[in-house]
């Protein structure tokens, strides 16, 4: 009987298997020190494999167990490296669309490689802690069987590209964005010109202007669904929006076009990419982003640069192949629609009026399933995963907040749907409201956490569902999301009452504190960002959040709402407010102070580390040349396995993978074929006498094109042998081409842009 390895190899889509078998290379590599560490960090980390922060197992936030023992193992103590200590494996979700069967497996890879909780993320991705990076590939392929990506999922690329969890079934929307995010992450991930960023690039899609569900104000590209009418017919198009970002400074995107036409948005995001790839910032990682591009350029020159841009793209058929192809992600009903008559028990209309939202379809509703700081165990995914195909047609998607939905549910099947939801603990109501706080993962696993913003987050909903049920709508309708630094992972900027996690010395120790964001607007795609107004300690935060919910509940006019109201009274008045809250007691008087929470220990950051929400910049010509050595490498193997012709045509791909990096760096429209690939080396390498070797002149480069004359195979082993050789002195040579090109290069484009 055959595997589960031997099933899963011919489950597998064959480009997926090979990403992962080079990942699994590049593992083995790196282990015998033939690959640098600074480009083994790019490579895992654009497979979403991260380091996290480690303590031994001491922390527990009070809301969900993270034991840190593995199922294969036990951890060693003290200080460890990437190759004992357990890691973050991050998941694509494009727009968050899930399947029942993916998220069984991903319950089944919860269990078997991590400590059995899934983690919904504010980008719709799914997130395991405590796996260890040996066990990566198997759990990449047995999520590539049921149709789940790891690529791309960080690192110095575009990542999961987000959409409005209610796409197809609104009443606001303008048409459904689904399938266009859908064509824009798969054309987008591996292309070329997405792969030499500066920094990570962030996509959302939303059907309207009005709503928070795409948060296109806060991305570097931002679509928002039109449908414009021209000479009698209507045309889909987006209203485009570039260079927003959240951060230690918050940028609200700016306009670039009021429509592009579906035809163009794909050619449009390809535009923008090359030029942030061009014109990003490559030394700085605090200015590394798009943002910072167009606030030097200015959005009308950089509107024109795009326009340029596209004009010198080589047509590609993919630009508008998926327009035939719109129900890709189409969703079916298992149950015919059907009203909801008459009212429930008391809980369940509590659920229904915070969760349940009408869909578009009439007798239809999409019902919101609230996950609690976004975790959810294994045992939960396998019982959701049930209640999808019985309710909702197998349609789920996770959401920006951290939950998930059931769509397409039929309205008579509510309350049987609550009860079972209620049997497997995730009936809680007050989705999108002030009990359902936000939160990034902080000092729990975060090398880059200050505070414990989950910790917080986990007792501000404690705190908060103790006073729902005497709380005014008002307040109940406020939202809180909670950043452990100043990443603003958990969105805080666009929160009505944001807490950004900071630390103060009093009296010689450390006390965990958060700033306190107010005057950021959640609708209309997070319309206005907040501003920090003075720190208070950790422990103070949730009866800040009781003053200020109360007294905008007392002092609220009409129906204004808290970014108006803050506005009023001034930050002056709110500010005075937090100076009450911000005296710290001595030590001696009240410890729980100086410890975080959900953490008994004394706080400190001293298990702080280098953050890995980016990698370090690796030019696209430096992985090319990398993956190039690889290739010799594998074709080495090949040989010793007897596999004669293979082996040569992997060392003949080799040289053209090589070849392509550099002839690249002078002609960005190269494509992939072979043929086009030598004559283009030729030209712009070669004849232009860049790849002049000091020993060997332009010898190296004849064994680019003799290997191209002759098929790229070999009738023997020998012959193999040789053209291995060939391809390592060939690679070897283009490294040293490659470093004389970066010595000859001119100031930046983005400089002389400037000028």
């Amino acid at each position: 009987m055959a595997s589960w390895k031997e099933k899963l190899a011919g489950a597998t889509p064959p480009d997926q298997a090979r990403d992962i078998a080079i990942f699994e290379t590049q593992i083995a590599l790196r282990r015998q020190d033939k690959i640098e560490e600074k480009l083994f960090a790019e490579t895992r980390l654009r497979r979403g494999v991260y380091g996290q922060r480690y303590d031994n197992g001491e922390r527990h936030d009070g809301v969900a167990t993270r034991p840190i023992a593995y199922p294969s193992g036990e951890l060693t103590k003290g200080p460890m490296t990437l190759w004992d200590a357990p890691g973050m494996q991050r998941i694509k979700l494009p727009f968050g669309k899930v399947t029942a069967r993916q998220l069984e497996v991903l319950a089944e890879c919860a269990e078997e490689y991590s400590d059995a909780i899934l983690h919904v993320t504010t980008r719709q991705d799914i997130q395991l802690h405590f796996v260890h990076i040996d066990d990566t590939p198997d759990m990449m392929r047995r999520l590539a069987a049921t149709g789940i990506t790891t690529k791309e999922a960080c690192g110095n690329a575009v990542r999961n590209i987000t959409a409005c969890e209610y796409a197809g079934v609104c009443n606001d929307e303008s048409f459904d964005v689904a399938p266009y995010a859908h064509a824009a992450t798969y054309f987008l991930m591996g292309h070329d010109d997405t792969q030499d960023f500066g920094r990570k690039f962030k996509i959302a899609f939303s059907g309207c202007a009005d709503h928070p569900c795409g948060l296109t104000s806060f991305h570097d590209i931002g679509c928002i669904a039109r449908v414009r009418e021209e000479g009698g017919v209507k045309r889909r198009g987006f209203e485009v929006y570039v260079g927003g970002g959240l951060g230690s400074v918050p940028h609200a995107a700016k306009l670039l076009d009021a429509f592009v036409p579906e035809v163009e948005l794909l050619p449009t995001l390809q535009a923008v990419s090359r030029l942030f790839g061009r014109l990003g910032e490559r030394e700085n990682r605090a200015r590394a982003r798009l943002k910072f591009v167009i606030k030097k350029l200015g959005i009308e020159e950089f509107t024109r640069l795009v326009k340029l841009e596209r004009e010198k793209l080589r047509n590609d058929p993919r630009w508008t192949a998926y327009l035939s192809d719109l129900g890709v992600v189409a969703e079916a009903p298992n149950r015919p629609p059907a009203p909801l008559e008459g009212r429930g028990a008391p809980a369940f209309e509590r659920w229904r009026s915070t969760n349940v939202r009408p869909q578009a379809q009439p007798g239809y509703a999409v019902a919101t399933v609230t996950l609690p700081l976004g975790d959810l165990s294994s045992d939960q995914a396998r019982a959701l995963a049930d209640l999808a195909r019985e309710f909702a047609g197998d349609a789920m998607r996770t959401t920006v907040e951290q939950n998930l939905t059931f769509r397409w549910v039929s309205e008579a099947d509510l309350p049987q749907l609550f009860e079972k939801l209620e049997a497997i603990g995730l009936a809680e109501p007050g989705a999108s409201t002030i009990t359902d706080v936000t939160s990034c993962p902080g000092t729990d696993t975060c090398k880059l956490g200050i505070s414990s913003s989950r910790g917080l987050a986990g007792e501000l909903r404690r705190h908060l569902r103790v006073l729902e049920d005497t709380m005014a709508p008002a307040a109940k309708a406020l939202h809180i999301k909670a950043s452990g630094c100043f990443n603003a992972c958990g969105q805080h900027h666009a929160a009505d009452l944001g807490f950004l996690g900071v630390s103060r010395n009093v009296n010689g120790r450390r006390v965990p504190h958060f700033q306190v964001v107010v005057g950021g607007q959640w609708s209309h795609n997070a319309g206005a960002y907040g501003l920090a107004i003075g720190a208070i300690p950790s422990k103070n935060v949730p009866e800040m959040v009781k003053r200020l919910s109360d007294r905008f509940v007392a002092e609220r006019r009409g129906e204004e709402t808290f970014t108006a109201f803050v506005e009023r009274i001034g930050k002056k008045e709110i500010r005075a407010m937090v100076e009450k809250l911000a005296v710290v007691p001595a030590y001696e008087a009240d410890r729980s102070y100086y410890s975080d929470w959900g953490d008994p220990r004394e706080y400190s950051i001293g298990d702080m580390g280098v953050g890995e929400c980016a990698g370090e910049v690796v030019p696209y010509v430096q992985m090319a040349l990398a993956a190039a050595e690889r290739e010799v490498f594998e074709a080495q193997v090949l040989l010793e396995q007897g596999d004669v012709e293979a082996a040569a045509g992997r060392a003949y791909r080799a040289m053209l993978t090589a070849a392509r990096a550099l002839a690249r760096e002078r002609e960005p429209n190269i494509g992939d074929d072979a043929d086009e690939i030598v004559r283009t080396f030729q030209r712009e390498v070669v004849d232009t006498k860049l790849f002049l070797d000091p020993f060997a002149g332009a010898k190296f480069a004849h064994y680019l094109t003799k290997a191209h004359r002759e098929g790229g195979g070999a009738d023997s082993a020998e012959g193999a042998h040789q053209r291995i050789e060939e391809a390592q002195l060939f690679v070897d040579a283009s490294h040293q081409c490659h470093e004389r090109m970066v010595k000859a290069a001119q100031p930046s484009e983005l400089a002389r842009a400037a000028e």
